[in-house]
């Protein structure tokens, strides 16, 4: 079993569209990027891609090639699976936690966990997102941006995790 541990923070702008965890949500702001900005999958692959000890994202998607500009992380993770494979990697689990003021995230959950887990091609009950506030403290506690942490376990392929 491999273990893996993300980050990422981006910063809210007027008139973007928010999406995390491959899922819009109706907001007036949206997370400024080179790609959409997802900062849960964000996240997310460098967790997957750490456990698995091939780089981060920034290696395999660099925000200095216009290919990425504006992708969906969606389309990265898909990527992101197919290198974890080639790896002989499986994904075993994945808990995700979203930090920010605003907007209310709980009512996004379980379509986050879906494209995820669809995403993957895992069980949804192998995905767990969850989302908290910073009580007004630091930049996500000013609504300046959102941040999320992301850690997961991998198994080979061929052997069963426990």
């Amino acid at each position: 079993m491999r273990i893996g541990f993300g980050y990422d923070a981006h910063r809210l702008a007027d008139g973007l569209p928010l999406v995390l965890g491959g899922v819009l949500l109706p907001w007036h702001r949206g997370l400024e990027a080179h790609s959409d900005g997802d900062v849960l999958l964000h996240a997310l692959m460098d967790a997957l891609l750490g456990a698995a000890c091939l780089g981060d994202i920034g290696v395999h998607f660099p925000d200095t090639d216009q290919v990425y500009h504006g992708c969906s992380s969606i389309t990265l993770l898909s990527v992101v699976k197919e290198e974890l494979h080639r790896a002989g990697y499986a994904v075993h689990n994945i808990d995700c936690t979203l930090v920010a003021q605003l907007p209310k995230i709980q009512p996004f959950i379980h379509a986050m966990r879906d494209r995820i887990s669809s995403t993957l091609g895992i069980g949804e009950d192998q995905v767990s997102v969850k989302a908290t506030t910073t009580e007004g403290m630091g930049f996500t506690g000013r609504e300046e941006g959102i941040a999320c942490y992301a850690v997961c376990t991998l198994c080979a392929r061929d052997e069963a995790c426990s």
